[in-house]
């Protein structure tokens, strides 16, 4: 038995959709979705569907894909937001909004999906947080959640952001005491791990420093998130960080299959690492 994880499978392009059907079954394997399956209710459906006919056990957070907003008469941020979670109970998969469950295997471990977003934090000291979209804009950057990744009701992206955060400690400190975890965030929970080398200044997207330390705080024995289309793992203080993503068609080979990129979190390797440098995934 294990638990995999996979990221931005982005069903909005043909080449993904179509490698859904070469998927072979885990039928005693548990998958972790950590965000942007599509940008459609119905490519959310299409993805997940996938994975429930394949794994035993399918949990989601949500990307920034999932809450764009492209029509004015559609749901907007928050209800967005809801209307993917209520996809997911459908199909029997596991949300931020549901209880966190211990991982059967060994260790075992509380898998804790969230749902954090981005406040523009992840810059340089230099820069303000309410310069940041100043600041990546100077070098040609902006990021289309600036168009399509609407707050409703919060006032903004940030406040939205902020609730998210005192929602989830709320959670992991009520949950998180009696065995290892297992987080999951599309967006990297720290800001070293957002190595963008052609495009730094798009870094504001990527994430909060709020969540700098909960992998310590919270007992993680790994860290899973996507977004960054940089297929790596991290030692930090001792846990290990896993970025997952496929990724666009240029991103991945279609030979190797999607499974081809499926990332083992537990059990994992035996062996436990203080630090090191970061080991890329092609």
């Amino acid at each position: 038995m294990r638990l995999y994880a996979l990221a931005d499978l982005h069903l909005g392009h043909r080449p993904n959709r179509e490698a859904l059907g070469e998927w072979p079954a885990h039928p005693d394997d548990w998958l972790i979705l950590a965000g942007d399956v599509g940008e459609t209710l119905a490519h959310l459906e299409l993805g997940l569907a996938a994975a429930t006919d394949r794994f035993a056990q399918v949990f989601w957070v949500p990307g920034n894909h999932e809450l764009w907003s492209h029509r004015t008469e559609g749901p907007r941020g928050v209800a967005k937001y809801e209307a993917a979670v209520e996809v997911c109970r459908r199909l029997g998969v596991l949300t931020p909004e549901d209880p966190y469950v211990i991982w059967p295997g060994q260790p075992a471990c509380v898998i804790a999906p969230l749902f954090v977003l981005f406040d523009y934090t992840f810059r340089p000291d230099s820069v303000a947080p309410e310069d940041a979209v100043t600041w990546a804009a100077a070098d040609g950057i902006l990021s289309a959640d600036e168009r399509f990744l609407a707050p409703d009701p919060y006032p903004s992206r940030t406040a939205w952001c902020h609730a998210r955060v005192e929602y989830s400690e709320r959670r992991l400190r009520e949950t998180c005491t009696t065995a290892p975890s297992v987080l999951v965030n599309h967006f990297p929970l720290r800001q070293e791990l957002v190595r963008l080398h052609r495009i730094p200044r798009f870094s504001p997207w990527c994430g909060t420093r709020r969540t700098a330390r909960w992998h310590t705080r919270f007992g993680a024995r790994v860290v899973v998130s996507g977004h960054l289309h940089i297929r790596t793992t991290d030692w930090i203080d001792g846990v290990r960080f896993e970025e997952v993503s496929l990724g666009y068609p240029k991103h991945w080979r279609r030979e190797r299959g999607i499974d081809g990129y499926l990332r083992e979190i537990l059990p994992g390797p035996l062996t436990l690492q203080q630090t090191g440098d970061p080991e890329y995934h092609r």
